[in-house]
């Protein structure tokens, strides 16, 4: 490959830059967790059910995540600049799609187009951030990077909640529209090509249809997997054999390939490896409580959405707050130190959730908030700076599109594994439980019979019978459903500080690399 030199240059200061690439990609982050919480509005617009409508969230992270992977590749192709123009132009339209759509069908359309054009935004804020601030001001660089993309999308949730309780849902798409416009602007202004790249002598189509079937099968895995029992259809069982033979067919030809789609031999660096494994596991741990805890307060605890997104609140406020002295802490403290006592806070922060119950208050649910977003941060910051520090500049867009696909990939695995563990939890409680219904415990007798009483005020003993029993169900439901939420949290807790020793093993001296 032949290096390209780019004759142009723009001068801009370094917030002008940070502006004009962190806009469109923090946008790009609310665009995926804002979705979440307006599903069951979104449902019933179409008239379609809510597994129906679930494919709006699975055809924008099947997009993502192909695009997250080909950026650098495509950085090479078509200069940073207009792959940064082109691609916020197709989010803009995929966003004024999914405000128009119709019916379900053009919305699923206009999620795919809005997940392409969103795709190369995060990996290429992130290497563009670090080439463009100076060594000593790197800190800065990824506080602001996790702003956009860490606590954009903890703010989506919040910011979902309160469009569909106060407005039509389509506002989440078109509020898009004006900032894609302006990022463009900007982006035109202040953001250069790099001052050499690779010219592509040959494209890795073979590579590409690779990855596009591995991430689609294994997303219809994911999405569909516990609707359909898992292994036990047999068409699940096929996709997720095709699926893994597609990703090992994709990393088989990406190390052997003489011009492949991603360098996948950056695992090889020791701080890309380790920081990779951390990120994604922040990932984790941070969507599975945007995940699960929308559901446990919709479902069972009865909170609006715009409710269950406040509750997420504390957590932004504190991540902002620890952003102002993160870079100072950067400069006084081992790194590695921080990112440990992240991990740490991570951990506190899920494990206040196995004490939950039907009657917990809204401030008991927030205050472990706090403590999640100030692990965040802890955890977030340095190793966006340290993961891609060790690796040379030539390679930084490679690197910052494969440490992304791999988060994008947890997450999209995880948001299926939390739910799945949720419910068959809920069928081994609901075993255990079903045993206390029976005659011969006094404490159930004492409350069949005051449930009677009850009801028998108003309808024949019959009629309590049956609806004595229905309540009791329905709390055996109830009850063996928390206690689910509860062993989820529980494991969630235990992988955060089984993770702690892990930053230790990372190099915070980017020379010896």
């Amino acid at each position: 490959m032949e290096a390209a030199a780019v004759i142009h240059h723009k001068h801009s200061p370094l917030w002008l830059i940070a502006l004009s690439i962190l806009l469109p990609t923090s946008f790009a982050c609310l665009a995926t967790s804002a979705t979440n919480v307006a599903i069951p509005h979104i449902s019933g617009y179409f008239g379609s059910t809510v597994d129906e409508a679930n494919w709006i969230i699975t055809s924008y992270m099947i997009a993502n995540a192909c695009l997250i992977l080909m950026s650098g590749w495509l950085e090479n192709l078509m200069g940073r600049s207009m792959l940064l123009k082109v691609f916020i132009t197709i989010f803009t339209i995929g966003s004024l799609i999914c405000a128009i759509a119709p019916n379900l069908n053009i919305m699923v359309l206009g999620r795919l187009i809005q997940g392409i054009g969103g795709g190369p935004m995060t990996p290429i804020s992130q290497a563009i951030l670090l080439a463009a601030f100076p060594p000593d001001k790197k800190g800065i660089a990824m506080s602001l990077y996790g702003l956009a993309v860490m606590v954009f999308a903890i703010l989506g949730p919040t910011f979902g909640g309160f469009i569909v309780d106060n407005a039509d849902w389509q506002w989440i798409y078109l509020v898009n529209i004006p900032v894609g416009i302006l990022s463009i602007s900007l982006i035109h202004a202040n953001i250069e090509d790099q001052e050499t790249r690779k010219k592509i002598d040959k494209t890795d189509f073979p590579g590409m249809i690779a990855l596009v079937l591995w991430l689609l099968s294994m997303q219809v895995v994911l999405d569909k997997g516990q609707q359909y029992n898992w292994f036990d259809c047999a068409w699940i069982s096929w996709l997720a054999g095709f699926s893994a033979c597609a990703l090992a067919f994709f990393i088989v030809w990406e190390l052997e390939c003489k011009s492949p789609l991603i360098n996948l031999r950056l695992f090889k660096d020791k701080n890309f490896f380790i920081g990779t494994i951390l990120s994604s596991s922040v990932n984790m741990l941070v969507f599975s409580t945007i995940v699960l805890l929308p559901q446990f307060l919709q479902n069972m605890m009865g909170y609006t959405a715009i409710l269950s997104g406040y509750v997420l609140a504390p957590r932004i406020v504190s991540c902002i707050l620890m952003m102002i002295f993160i870079n100072s802490l950067m400069k006084v403290f081992d790194n590695r130190i921080l990112i440990a006592l992240g991990f740490l806070f991570l951990g506190i922060s899920t494990l206040f959730f196995i004490n939950i119950n039907l009657s917990i208050s809204f401030i008991y649910v927030a205050i472990p908030q706090i403590l999640m977003g100030v692990g965040v941060i802890l955890v977030f910051i340095p190793i966006s700076a340290l993961v891609l520090g060790t690796l040379p500049k030539s390679e930084l867009a490679n690197g910052a599109s494969l440490h992304n696909l791999c988060k994008s990939a947890i997450t999209a695995i995880v948001a299926s594994v939390a739910s799945t563990l949720v419910a068959r939890h809920a069928q081994i409680h609901q075993v255990y439980l079903v045993k206390n219904l029976s005659d011969f415990n006094i404490i159930f007798q004492q409350k069949f019979s005051s449930l009677m009483s009850t009801f028998m005020t108003d309808s024949s003993s019959a009629f309590a019978t049956v609806k004595t029993n229905m309540y009791m169900y329905k709390s055996l439901l109830s009850q063996s459903r928390l206690m689910a939420y509860v062993d989820v949290f529980a494991i969630f807790a235990l992988i955060a500080f089984i993770l702690i020793p892990l930053a230790l093993y990372l190099n915070v001296d980017s020379k010896k690399a």
